[in-house]
């Protein structure tokens, strides 16, 4: 690939990922996270409601969500269409966002998904008349520079060994790193603990420098493509920020303490400090 054809592939690969966040139910859709408790939960647009709807779209009472463990049933009780999948229902089981086949609800143009974070269930909302959807203005990008498409190695860990990953609600999970990426910057070996994908691509959450100042303080995400004959290009072109930088009701995972590299890396997305989202999650 000539540097003019690898510029162009990251450039195209960019415009889709603004087009990813763009779409009706995409991160900039993101407008509500309500954690749920053990018992009834209202979902409408009544203020009072634990699951609150916009009003342009929901009656005051659409129905309830009944909490009981780790199992969560919406009952609908209100006026309002309530669909899965184009159909309507009236009770249902809510399949969480960890399971390989989670439960969508539209409730009109919304949508409903519950989530599931360590021992804690909540709803995610999508409202796709959410401002920050329709201004978006696409992201901001170091130029790209092939200098920065690395060659590295691929250390496969068996068995995987566990990380201490962190996450925005102020949690620490443990996930599984299947192998560490090496690469060399500057004459000097940098490595990165590898998460797995289902599709056999490795997931790199890291912090540099750089978080400091330009790019998105909480570290940024990276994948690469699977690993071949302990080979892998770690290419920080395409390294962006995390759903967190433009949603406050996302649950991103930090980078885990191995993923905190000393080099900057002046490489893929930037963020300006007035971006970041204010408010807290509910």
């Amino acid at each position: 690939m000539t540097d003019d054809s690898y510029i162009a592939s990251i450039e195209a690969w960019r415009r889709h990922m603004d087009e990813r966040l763009r779409e009706p139910y995409g991160w900039l859709a993101v407008a509500g996270l309500f954690w749920l408790r053990p018992g009834t939960n209202r979902v409408g647009s009544d203020p009072e409601a634990e699951v609150r709807l916009p009003a342009h779209t929901s009656s005051p009472s659409s129905g309830v969500i009944d909490v009981d463990g780790a199992r969560a049933v919406l009952h609908v009780t209100g006026a309002d269409q309530v669909q899965v999948e184009g159909s309507p229902v009236a009770d249902i089981e809510l399949l969480p966002d960890v399971d390989p086949h989670p439960t969508y609800v539209n409730v009109g143009e919304v949508r409903l998904v519950l989530i599931r974070r360590g021992d804690r269930l909540g709803v995610r909302l999508w409202d796709p008349r959410r401002t920050e959807r329709t201004s978006f203005s696409g992201r901001r990008w170091y130029p790209v520079d092939p200098a920065w498409r690395l060659a590295a190695s691929f250390h496969a860990h068996t068995p995987p060994v566990s990380v201490h990953v962190p996450s925005v609600l102020g949690e620490v999970n443990v996930e599984h790193a299947i192998g560490r990426v090496s690469f060399v910057i500057a004459g000097e070996t940098h490595t990165l603990e590898a998460l797995p994908e289902e599709t056999g691509e490795l997931f790199l959450i890291f912090a540099d420098p750089t978080n400091r100042d330009v790019t998105y303080p909480s570290g940024r995400f990276l994948y690469t493509d699977p690993p071949e004959a302990g080979q892998v290009i770690v290419d920080f072109n395409r390294a962006y920020s995390p759903p967190c930088a433009y949603t406050i009701y996302a649950t991103c995972p930090l980078p885990p303490a191995e993923n905190r590299l000393a080099v900057p890396i002046p490489a893929g997305e930037i963020y300006p400090r007035s971006s970041v989202p204010q408010g807290e999650a509910r």
